[in-house]
């Protein structure tokens, strides 16, 4: 079940304010009214009268939506039965490494997130390009036929890599087509590699405030192409790592971020990835590698999968996940992309 969550760029006060709050993380209603107008002002940066003022108006207008109703569950009570049958019919996206792909139950599934993080090199932004790619596979061929949301914080995505990897995907299916005996004429025409890049949409931010600016803006973008099907965030802790004095602040900012992330998924059925870096964390006398952020923020995610190196082999390893088993499956980044370690020239098994 689900409410309706007054967003604040609704309220009526000056654009510099709104602008204040929502990069001070306060991007719903909700989160006002469990502070105090000092801790606001000093947050925000503005005078007590001034968040007093924004508390006036926030109270008035949450009054105003419970007097007409609109605050009431909107949604009604699901079976479980129907649960199960819709998470069974959702769409998953290939890793293009069979391996990878049983232990994630069939690929990247939609309708939830999924952190996937690991140490420098392991092949994070690999991993993110080719599920920006492999998203465009078309149905015929077990795919979603949709389009991906890149947001770069880091300056990682390279195009040419991503040209690389789409001509691999490209020949992939006209091998696939040829095992089938399939007519794959209709595919050559509309599925060219340079198809695929023009499907990736791609926004790089330089800044946390960018970073949840453009976050806010997905769902107004995906409204407008509604065939999104995955939406990538490389990495989405980079700039919430760097000049936060304000610990309070940060945790306020990422949990707003995730909660308009975990919506997103549900609202439109895709796919939300999250490629994270990793720490140390001091643990039981000694000094152990932990993805960024720390046990908190695993919580904003339905999936976490961590990369990590055994001898010179790259394996994935499933952290967590309500609906797979903790399971561990090789891989390998290639000139290709992202292939099962058996053999780089072993054909991808289309879902």
């Amino acid at each position: 079940m689900q409410r309706v969550e007054m967003e604040i760029s609704s309220l009526p006060i000056s654009a510099s304010l709104r602008g204040k709050l929502i990069s001070g993380g306060y991007t719903c209603l909700s989160f006002l009214f469990s502070v105090s107008p000092s801790d606001i002002a000093r947050d925000l940066k503005i005078s007590e009268n001034e968040a007093l003022e924004i508390l006036r108006v926030a109270s008035q207008r949450r009054g105003s939506e419970r007097s007409n109703g609109t605050s009431s569950i909107v949604n009604g009570a699901q079976s479980a039965w129907e649960m199960l049958n819709e998470e069974e019919s959702l769409g998953r996206i290939t890793t293009s490494c069979s391996e990878l792909d049983d232990i994630l139950g069939g690929g990247i599934s939609c309708k939830e997130v999924t952190e996937i993080g690991g140490v420098p090199g392991i092949g994070k932004t690999q991993l993110g390009i080719q599920l920006a790619v492999n998203v465009q596979i078309p149905m015929d061929y077990g795919g979603l036929q949709g389009k991906a949301i890149y947001i770069d914080t880091e300056g990682s995505f390279m195009v040419e890599r991503a040209l690389q990897i789409a001509e691999a995907c490209f020949e992939d299916m006209r091998e696939y087509h040829g095992f089938l005996k399939r007519d794959l004429q209709a595919c050559q025409v509309n599925t060219q590699p340079k198809d695929f890049l023009e499907n990736i949409f791609y926004f790089r931010v330089c800044s946390y405030t960018e970073q949840i600016a453009v976050v806010n803006y997905l769902e107004k973008f995906i409204s407008e192409h509604k065939d999104v099907k995955v939406v990538i965030i490389d990495s989405v802790t980079f700039h919430f790592r760097q000049d936060f004095d304000d610990m309070a602040l940060r945790t306020r900012l990422l949990g707003g971020m995730a909660l308009k992330l975990m919506k997103l998924a549900k609202k439109f059925t895709l796919a939300v990835v999250l490629l994270n870096q990793v720490t140390t964390k001091y643990t039981d006398g000694q000094y152990q590698l932990a993805l960024a952020l720390g046990d908190s923020w695993s919580h904003a995610c339905t999936n976490r999968v961590i990369l990590y190196w055994n001898c010179n082999e790259r394996y994935a390893y499933i952290d967590k996940s309500p609906s797979i088993r903790s399971a561990a499956a090789p891989y390998s980044v290639t000139g290709r992309g992202i292939r099962s370690s058996v053999s780089n020239s072993k054909r991808v098994k289309m879902m």
